[in-house]
């Protein structure tokens, strides 16, 4: 999994928004330590938590499973790009079978839960899937035999709030252990000057 943070809102943004209500604007200092404190303040504290939206991430996140995509598509409020299965299950035509136990190999496709019995079968629903492929069935009709294990990446953005509830729910040990491992990688793409408003959603990483 890697997660690379490729744009965001500047922090001053969300404090003209919030001295928008007030017309104070007289009293910010370009996303100083004043506006830093009054994006938590009103934000955070005081739960006027709508500020917080024009605060937006934009992350490129590689190398997830399709169960964990499935589970990410559950926050609405964010925007997702998906790599095309229509236009991508090529690459696996040219591919030689994997061996039941040739994790390493098979892990360019898959990610493997450590699951010695689970692992096996997603490498057979891997070779059955090629199979199929190779029969000269359209991606569009062999792809509903893809492993929930498969290989994905996305590009998502997701503002503050949103990113908010998503890592309080995901960094939860209740959460599903690949999703959860996904929002301390993206706690720690978050720009540093921004992490303050995250710091107490997420859990503690054991």
């Amino acid at each position: 999994m890697k997660v690379t943070l490729l744009h965001h809102t500047p922090l001053e943004v969300c404090a003209h928004a919030i001295r928008t209500c007030w017309q104070s604007f007289d009293k910010g200092d370009e996303g100083g330590p004043k506006d830093l404190e009054l994006i938590d303040r009103v934000g955070n504290k005081f739960k006027h938590a709508s500020t917080l939206e024009h605060l937006c991430y934009t992350f490129y996140i590689q190398g997830i499973s399709r169960a964990l995509l499935q589970e990410l598509a559950r926050h609405r409020m964010a925007s997702l790009s998906v790599k095309s299965t229509r236009y991508t299950l090529k690459e696996l035509k040219n591919e030689e079978p994997f061996e039941d136990e040739d994790f390493e190999s098979a892990a360019r496709y898959l990610v493997l839960t450590g699951d010695k019995m689970v692992d096996k079968a997603s490498i057979a629903a891997l070779n059955n899937l090629q199979k199929v492929l190779k029969s000269g069935i359209s991606n569009d009709v062999a792809k509903y035999c893809l492993p929930e294990s498969y290989k994905t990446e996305l590009t998502w953005t997701i503002n503050a709030r949103s990113l908010q509830n998503f890592l309080a729910l995901r960094s939860s040990r209740s959460a599903l252990w690949e999703i959860r491992e996904l929002s301390y990688a993206i706690f720690e793409a978050i720009p540093k000057d921004h992490r303050y408003l995250f710091e107490e959603y997420i859990s503690t990483k054991e």
